[in-house]
C-alpha cells in the first residue's frame, strides 16, 4: 500500500509538472507594451494603483441602466464604449454637439446643449437638434497620456503660440481662453487673460482639466448627474447625485495616469528618415515633438520628458474643416492640434480600419494629410511635393507613434 501511494505521488507529481509546463507553452503571450495604449504610468504609489484600479472599473466595467440612473436621454451606457482599450472611437461612437457660429456661449444650453442625447430609455424620446442651431460631429478621441498633457505649464504652450504670426511662417496657434466651472482646481502658476484661462482638453480645447471633462461626460454622454453637473438633461432642472464624488474622482485620476503611448521601431531606418521628412514639410512647427512636464501633484506625472507631437494650441485648419461650431473662443475654423502619440495603434480601437480628423473622415493619414488647410496648407503642398518614398517615410514614421 505505501508503495503504491508513492507511485501514485509521483505520478501526481509528473503530471503537475507536465500540465505546468505545457501551459506555458500553449498560453498566449501578453502583448508587448508598445502594442497596447491601456495601462498605468510607471512609478505610482501603492494607493494610487489601487485607485487607478477603482478608476479602471468605473470606467470599463460599470455599465449604466435605467435602474442605477442612465438616461433618459443618452448616447452611450459606458465609458469604455465610446473608447474601446482607451483608443479613438468609431464612426458608431460619433457624437454630436450643437450650439451657434460665434464665441458668445452656446444659446442653446436649455433647449439640451451642447451635446445631442440620441438615444433614451423606454417612455422617452430622444433629443432632436434645435431649430436655429448648428451642429458638429467629434469622434471620440484616445484617452491615454492625458495626465502628462495636463502637466505641461501654461507658460509653455504660451510659449508657441504666435497670434499675429510674428515670424511670418504662416502659423499663428493661440490658446482656447474659457472660463471653468467653479469645481475646477486651477493649476500652480495657472495664468490669467481677461478673466478667462487657458484650456487643454476636447477637440477645441474647451476643457480646462480632467474634471471638467469626465463630469461633461457622465453628464452630456450618459445623462448621468453629479455633484459637479447636477442639471438632468431631460428635464433641464437640478437633481441629486446618480453617481459619488469619489467614482468620479477615480476616473479621473484614471485618465490622468494612462500610460503615455510607446514608440515602435524607433530605430528603422524609414522611420529616422521620415522623421525628419516630417520636421522638413513644417509639421512640427504645429505637431512639436517634445515638452517637458512641470508640478504634477502626482509625482510619476511630474518634470517628465515626454513627446505628444502637439502644441496644445489652436489653429485655423481652413474651409474644408470649418464645421460652423464654436466652443470657448475657439473659432468655427479653428481646431487644437492633436497628438500623435498613438496614431498608430488607432486601427486597434477602430474595427482595423482608420477614421482620423475630429469627424472621423479620413480614411488614412495620407488622406488627413491631404485634408489639412488653412495654416496647414504649405505642409501638405510640401507632402505633395515629395516622392511616393519620402511620402511613404513620413507614413511609416506617423504609424510607429
Amino acid at each position: 500500500m505505501y508503495i503504491c501511494a508513492m507511485k501514485r505521488n509521483i505520478l501526481f507529481l509528473v503530471f503537475g509538472l507536465v500540465v505546468l509546463f505545457s501551459c506555458k507553452k500553449i498560453m498566449p503571450k501578453a502583448p508587448p507594451d508598445d502594442e497596447l495604449l491601456d495601462g498605468p504610468v510607471e512609478g505610482l504609489t501603492t494607493e494610487e494603483t489601487k485607485q487607478f484600479l477603482a478608476g479602471d472599473i468605473a470606467f470599463n466595467d460599470d455599465v449604466f441602466t435605467a435602474q442605477n440612473g442612465l438616461g433618459p436621454l443618452f448616447v452611450a451606457n459606458s465609458c469604455g464604449s465610446c473608447h474601446a482599450g482607451d483608443g479613438k472611437g468609431h464612426p458608431f461612437t460619433t457624437l454630436t454637439r450643437f450650439g451657434q457660429i460665434d464665441s458668445t456661449g452656446n444659446q442653446f444650453i436649455n433647449q439640451g446643449g451642447p451635446q445631442l442625447q440620441n438615444r433614451a430609455i423606454p417612455g422617452y424620446s430622444p433629443e432632436q437638434i434645435p431649430s436655429g442651431a448648428t451642429s458638429t460631429k467629434i469622434l471620440p478621441p484616445a484617452n491615454t497620456g492625458l495626465g502628462f498633457l495636463d502637466a505641461i505649464s501654461d507658460a509653455d504652450i504660451l510659449a508657441n503660440a504666435d497670434p499675429n504670426d510674428a515670424d511670418a511662417d504662416g502659423i499663428s496657434g493661440v490658446p482656447n481662453w474659457i472660463t471653468p466651472p467653479y469645481y475646477c482646481s486651477f493649476r500652480p502658476n495657472t495664468l490669467l487673460q481677461g478673466g478667462k484661462y487657458i484650456a487643454r482638453f476636447g477637440k477645441k480645447g474647451a476643457a480646462y482639466d480632467l474634471l471638467q471633462q469626465t463630469a461633461n461626460a457622465y453628464n452630456q454622454d450618459m445623462g448621468i448627474s453629479s455633484y459637479f453637473e447636477p442639471i438632468d438633461t431631460y428635464s433641464k432642472l437640478e437633481v441629486d447625485p446618480e453617481i459619488s464624488n469619489q467614482t468620479v474622482y477615480d476616473v479621473v485620476f484614471y485618465l490622468k495616469t494612462l500610460k503615455a503611448p510607446v514608440q515602435r521601431n524607433a530605430n528603422d531606418p524609414d522611420v529616422k528618415a521620415g522623421k525628419q521628412l516630417f520636421i522638413d514639410i513644417g509639421c512640427e512647427k504645429c505637431h512639436t515633438a517634445q515638452f517637458k512636464t512641470g508640478h504634477s501633484s502626482i509625482s510619476a506625472l511630474a518634470n517628465k520628458t515626454i513627446a505628444p507631437y502637439t502644441d496644445m494650441l489652436l489653429h485655423d485648419m481652413g474651409p474644408g474643416l470649418d464645421d460652423g461650431y464654436t466652443e470657448g473662443s475657439a473659432k468655427t475654423y479653428e481646431w487644437k492640434t492633436p497628438p500623435l502619440w498613438g496614431l498608430g495603434l488607432a486601427k486597434n480601437s477602430q474595427g482595423g480600419s482608420y477614421f482620423l480628423m475630429h469627424d472621423g473622415r479620413a480614411a488614412g493619414i495620407e488622406s488627413a494629410i491631404l485634408m489639412h488647410g488653412g495654416e496647414g496648407t504649405q505642409s501638405k503642398m510640401n507632402f505633395e511635393n515629395l516622392s511616393t518614398s519620402d511620402k511613404a517615410k513620413i507614413v511609416k514614421f506617423l504609424e510607429s507613434l
